[in-house]
């Protein structure tokens, strides 16, 4: 099956309402999931109803094709990832069917997301409580599939325990809901059949070898749940049995789940320990307080964190000295007073063990208290994050999904570790370590190379090793990440031959023909079969010349292998609700526009698994299309893929190949032609006020009909060389393109604003055509002009490059151009000039904040509200442009929660991206702006943002510095 049937591609085709996906770059996208592994699935059927499940699985079965059912795609241990038919339910079937508030229950879709569904539940006071760590994408359908647990499950269970029924389609073709079966006299939610006959027999047959043989360890999801058949469990619950069967019994058509009442008040301490022994022999005693979660985070995990923007500031502002090890605990009892009195318990019971800040020096231990809510949020998305955060190593060698979920009694965890660590030792790696303290389940990870032969073959030695120790403590090998490819071959070695017998019998009960994912969970392949893994054997990437440097990270083309190789399929991409990343999905919601969906097309593109030149295909264009280079993947992937510079690479190596077009030409060269469209603006106007000729020109440019250009002008901005006193402190205020030309105002009232605070305000001329402005090249970057964009570079950085040796600040007013000489022109011409220009390039609202800068403003007894930029939350200063609007008395201040506002440059231009332009600002822009009344100041910072609200929304919004310029004016009048 290493070619796609094409007769069932037709077939399906005609058959069904959704998506079909048999092309190379689609199937690419589904072969890897969050483990190490990687299978080529047959196809990808995306379907939109239940009707399109059932004829794929009908088609599938004619065929002998099996099938696989996946949600997410972020499972780690390789159970999403099959030579099958991936039916991916996430894009369609995601609906809350129903709620019952007073019965605590709802009905779902399997593709629904867990964030996505408790943002409906918290209205009612409810929440789904099984609180994994990939919420923010992992599926309903895919949690059930895998026994999810969470950081509570110490307080509400697994899935297992908060799953009422599943209905669900059988290999056969018959719909069957799966639920409590009834007592003589009580309604049942499954019937009494042949297949629920055998189960039960098979359940008082082995229910002797299912006491002796299964962990009675909460956190135990190996093999299939048939402890749940057990005869003493009655009213037996048959949706138990499904949970936890990796889509290799059934696919999953609705879930009935338990809901819990939403905790009203919480309280977290913070325990510090100086070893990482002393913090795995406290968890038992600390479990003892009740608290509703116990969460480890290790030393390697607070280094790692401390390098990435997103999380440092938390870990600053929680970590006092240098633990070894922190746990984190929580209470959520309804009762405030009450949480306040074990949180006052646990700070007694830590000194009780020797961990006082009292008596003892901050690298002893304690416990830090956080009580504000968001604090504690942003503590727990830190661990959250604990395993992206641990594949943010930029080394070959990587922490490795395979022995990270062992589960052991709490009194046996210390010593546990303790022998893991030596084990690791001994095979020459160490493991990274975060857990779920609360339930002794471990997330551990040695770092290993799988592209070396002896590191496979440790792989393999620690697997055995770890797991025999596991069977010593009579704990499970298994305890909620599932077990697909990396854990299945054990569970003979930790059930037992008769029990695997058991599993095998359930498989063909439920599914003779063996259709759903096979060789999960029954009859797996080796977990050390280097031909599954991600980077198989025979796997290399040749070198070849990119336009930046990627020296930081390892590999060819400079590092570029790297760079691409670092997404690890986390799948945090494809989050809804928080964030801005990533805003293309968030209206398409294709795999294809995600980060990661890129990510994997570049990989297998430049390894050489798709077409020949699949790098500068038409393909690869076209999964590129849709990213608006937004950079939040740069910010909010915790492994860092920068996306926006990868589409840089690709773009100027397709047009190397096909050539630019006039719409190319038209972006480009426009720094170039602006001062003579300056000269001739009802020229340049034209399009917009000649009826029918935008129509026209849309065939020939490429520029949509349906949004005006921005206006030409006459009245530029024309800076002196200077200006302001001779002795004062003195600023570079870089005139962007977009600015100068099209809304000179912002920046005169930026000059405005520094000189009213004492500062000589510069604007250096180059010695190259001094008439015309310096450019940071982005409109070349954009299209792929490399060479004409380190031309411009080379031009700014001989520009700026005295002042900036001899500290000049250099303030920008347009994110995208100023942050442009923090980051891509370092990367494009790397050297000592442009680090120290990067060095003092500062946006606006940045110098506001962080110089020295007096402004004698009037009150504003005003509303303002903000979108930010993109490159200003990619580059964390939005922190700063809230502290400067916050300079100006009266002045109150809200935030959009917006991603990307869809206008991007050009890409809301493009005659083929308008649409997509403007969803994405109807997803939460567009609607906040349109609440506001006309007294509000809408603020946004940049061109293109700017020009998307006022054409979304019929509303003007202004730049930070003319909303200061506002205050300036009411205090000198």
């Amino acid at each position: 099956m290493s070619e796609a049937p094409s007769d069932l591609e037709r077939k399906l085709r005609s058959a069904i309402t959704g998506e079909v996906l048999f092309d190379a770059f689609s199937r690419g996208r589904y072969a890897t999931d969050a483990s190490h592994y990687q299978v080529m699935p047959v196809g990808v059927v995306v379907p939109k109803t239940m009707d399109d499940v059932r004829a794929a699985l009908d088609l599938a079965a004619a065929y002998g094709v099996p099938v696989l059912p996946r949600g997410g795609g972020s499972s780690q241990c390789g159970q999403t990832v099959n030579e099958a038919l991936a039916i991916d339910d996430s894009k369609y079937l995601n609906k809350l069917i129903s709620i019952d508030v007073q019965g605590r229950r709802c009905t779902v879709e399997p593709g629904i997301v867990l964030d996505e569904l408790n943002a409906l539940l918290r209205p009612h006071g409810l929440w789904f409580p099984v609180d994994v760590s990939t919420s923010s994408r992992a599926t309903i359908g895919g949690m059930a599939g895998n026994n999810s647990a969470g950081s509570r499950s110490i307080r509400y269970g697994l899935m297992r325990d908060n799953v009422r029924s599943i209905a669900a389609t059988l290999a056969d073709g018959s719909e069957r809901t799966f639920g409590r079966l009834a007592r003589p006299g009580e309604d049942s939610t499954a019937q009494d059949d042949t297949l629920i006959a055998a189960l039960r027999a098979l359940g008082h047959r082995e229910a002797a070898e299912i006491v002796s043989r299964f962990p009675t360890v909460l956190r135990r999801v190996g093999g299939y749940n048939i402890d749940a058949l057990l005869p003493d469990r009655e009213p037996i619950n048959f949706s138990h049995l499904l949970v936890g069967s990796e889509g290799t019994l059934a696919f999953f058509r609705y879930l009935e789940l338990s809901l819990s009442p939403l905790p009203k008040n919480k309280v977290l301490g913070v325990c510090h320990f100086p070893t990482f022994y002393a913090a795995m022999d406290a968890a038992h005693h600390l479990v003892k307080l009740e608290p509703t979660a116990v969460e480890l985070i290790d030393r390697t995990m607070m280094e790692l964190a401390r390098e990435i923007p997103l999380y440092r500031q938390v870990i600053e502002n929680v970590v006092r000295g240098e633990p070894e090890a922190l746990l984190l605990v929580e209470f959520a009892e309804e009762d405030q007073p009450e949480n306040l009195r074990r949180l006052a318990g646990l700070t007694d019971v830590m000194s009780d063990l020797g961990f006082s800040w009292n008596n003892s020096s901050t690298n002893r231990g304690g416990v830090v208290e956080a009580l504000e809510p968001g604090l504690q949020r942003s503590i727990f998305e830190v661990r959250k994050a604990g395993l992206n955060i641990m594949m943010s190593m930029k080394d070959e060698r990587r922490p490795i999904s395979f022995v990270e979920d062992c589960a052991v009694a709490l009194e046996d965890l210390a010593e546990f570790t303790a022998r893991l660590t030596d084990l690791f030792e001994r095979y020459n790696t160490r493991g990274t370590w975060y857990a779920h303290a609360s339930v002794g389940c471990l997330h551990v990870r040695p770092v290993l190379n799988l592209r070396l032969d002896q590191d496979v073959r440790a792989m393999r030695a620690i697997a055995e090793e770890a797991f025999a120790m596991v069977r010593e403590y009579k704990g499970s090998h298994s305890g909620e990440h599932g077990d697909g490819i990396v854990r299945s071959e054990f569970h003979e070695q930790m059930f037992g031959p008769r029990m695997v017998a058991a599993f095998g019998e359930v498989k063909r009960q439920f599914d003779p023909a063996g259709l759903f994912n096979p060789g999960r969970i029954v009859d797996p392949p080796a977990m050390d079969d280097a031909r599954l893994f991600r980077y198989a054997p025979g796997y290399r990437v040749a070198d070849f010349p990119t336009v930046f440097d990627w020296s930081s990270w390892p590999g060819a083309a400079g590092g570029f292998q790297g760079a691409v190789e670092m997404c690890n399929n986390n799948g945090a991409c494809r989050k809804m609700l928080d964030g801005a990343m990533c805003p293309s999905y968030r209206v398409t919601r294709n795999e294809r526009d995600t980060t990661r969906g890129r990510a994997n097309s570049l990989r297998l593109a430049i390894s050489g698994q798709l077409d020949d030149d699949a790098l500068t295909s038409a393909e690869m264009a076209e999964t590129l299309k849709l990213c608006v280079s937004c950079k939040a993947c740069k910010r909010e992937c915790p492994t860092g893929v920068d996306m926006a510079k990868m589409k840089i690479e690709v773009t100027a190596a397709r047009k190397q190949k096909t050539g630019f077009t006039l719409h190319d030409h038209l972006v480009a060269w426009m720094p170039r032609y602006a001062p003579l469209l300056a000269k001739l603006p009802w020229l340049g106007n034209s399009r917009n006020t000649v009826p029918a000729l935008a129509r026209l020109m849309e065939r020939i440019d490429g520029f949509t009909s349906r949004r005006p250009l921005p206006r030409w002008r006459a009245d530029i901005y024309r800076p002196t060389e200077s200006s302001g006193p001779a002795d004062a402190p003195e600023v570079i205020l870089f005139g962007d393109t977009f600015n100068t030309y099209f809304e000179s105002e912002n920046l005169l009232a930026a000059r405005e604003v520094l000189l009213a605070a004492g500062y000589r305000v510069l604007s250096p001329r180059a010695a190259t055509e001094p008439g015309r402005p310096v450019c940071c090249g982005r409109t070349f970057l954009t299209v792929g002009k490399i060479e004409q964009a380190r031309a411009e570079a080379t031009r700014l950085l001989d520009t700026y490059h005295p002042y900036a040796e001899r500290g000049v600040p250099i303030v920008g007013l347009e994110p995208s151009c100023l942050l442009c000489l923090r980051d891509e022109i370092p990367s494009l011409l790397p050297g000592e000039k442009s680090r120290a220009v990067a060095r003092q390039a500062l946006l606006f609202e940045e110098f506001c904040t962080t110089r020295q800068f007096h402004l004698n403003l009037k009150p504003l007894k005003k509303r303002a509200l903000v979108h930010s930029h993109c490159h200003q939350k990619a580059f964390h200063t939005v922190g700063g442009l809230a502290s400067t609007l916050h300079l100006i008395p009266g002045l109150e201040v809200e935030f959009v929660d917006s991603s990307c506002c869809g206008m991007a440059g050009v890409f809301g231009y493009g005659a083929d991206t308008y649409d997509v332009s403007m969803q994405m600002g109807e997803l939460s822009l567009f609607p906040a702006v349109r609440k506001e009344p006309e007294t509000t100041i809408i603020v946004a910072d940049g061109s293109s943002c700017r020009h998307q609200i006022e054409h979304g929304t019929s509303r003007e919004a202004v730049h930070t510095a003319r909303v200061l310029q506002q205050a300036l004016a009411a205090q000198q009048g």
